[in-house]
């Protein structure tokens, strides 16, 4: 009965089906290994994601040297990245610099844009509840920059003069203190400026009489600049800068701080302060040894 059929079947429709019924058990073969293969490259793909390095984002202030700037060559350098650098390589970490606008820090912070700030940040008493911070790393000052022949030696000297200071730091905050209240309104103006920079070729256009500023970028700034401008010798107020994270991150804080500590042990973390010519500035360390 069979061959009766196979007679009427034509040739190549015949050759056609057997070919396809010779192909099936092979595809069925190579789908399941497909599978299985697909199963594997997955399993190998998470793998290698889990082997990446875990990348580490610091939000700085691009234009607050000797802490973290832009130099000449167009690269990110300062003593906070230096430090961050060295706690991303004992970790294995990839670290990321983040340059900011500082008025924006807090809302980067939150939109986890970046892990944390570490940029010369005050530990001020308005900031204290707000992060997740480490222990103080240096003693900063708050203090007033002046031309060198503008004749302003003390705080009574300002009464009337424009003032510039940059917008969301801690000079602006110890300006608009209860403690500088009268110091404050004896200004004709308080300007409020983006960056340093602007400040200083204001300041060289005599378009304001004095910049308030932390004292290590203090520093920097008279060195860089020539014998044009000098500091007054009273501050404005005494702080210590920290690094702040999210509230509430207590394991990124302690992993960083952890390091920053052995970084202290072996000498490191004063390689890099001598580098920068901020040894007498650090104080990392100093509470725990006082406990």
């Amino acid at each position: 009965m069979l061959k009766k059929h196979l007679k009427k079947f034509p040739k190549r429709l015949l050759l056609l089906c057997l070919a396809i019924a010779l192909v099936l058990p092979i595809v069925a073969c190579n789908s399941g290994s497909n599978s299985s293969s697909g199963s594997s490259n997955t399993d190998s793909s998470s793998g290698s994601q889990a082997a990446e390095k875990k990348t580490f984002t610091v939000g700085f202030d691009a234009s607050f040297p000797p802490y973290g700037y832009r130099d000449d060559n167009g690269e990110y350098v300062g003593f906070d990245l230096d430090l961050a650098q060295e706690v991303c390589n004992r970790r294995g970490w990839t670290l990321v610099k983040q340059p900011i606008d500082w008025d924006s820090k807090d809302m980067e912070l939150s939109a986890k844009t970046i892990d944390c700030i570490w940029n010369g940040f005050t530990m001020s008493e308005e900031r204290l509840d707000k992060y997740t911070w480490t222990e103080p790393y240096v003693d900063n000052s708050q203090v007033f920059v002046v031309a060198k022949d503008s004749g302003i030696k003390t705080f009574d000297d300002l009464a009337g003069k424009t003032v510039a200071v940059q917008a969301a730091s801690s000079a602006l905050e110890a300006l608009e203190s209860d403690d500088c209240k009268e110091l404050t309104a004896s200004f004709k103006s308080l300007e409020q400026i983006p960056e340093y920079n602007t400040a200083f070729m204001n300041l060289e256009a005599k378009s304001v009489d004095a910049i308030a500023m932390d004292i290590g970028v203090a520093k920097y700034q008279i060195e860089s600049r020539g014998d044009n401008f000098v500091m007054l010798s009273e501050p404005i107020i005494t702080e210590k800068y920290g690094i702040a994270f999210l509230k509430g991150n207590e394991t990124l804080r302690d992993e960083v701080q952890s390091t920053l500590y052995d970084m202290l042990k072996d000498g490191k973390l004063d390689e890099i302060a001598k580098k920068w010519e901020l040894s007498e500035s650090v104080i990392f360390g100093n509470e725990k040894d006082a406990k």
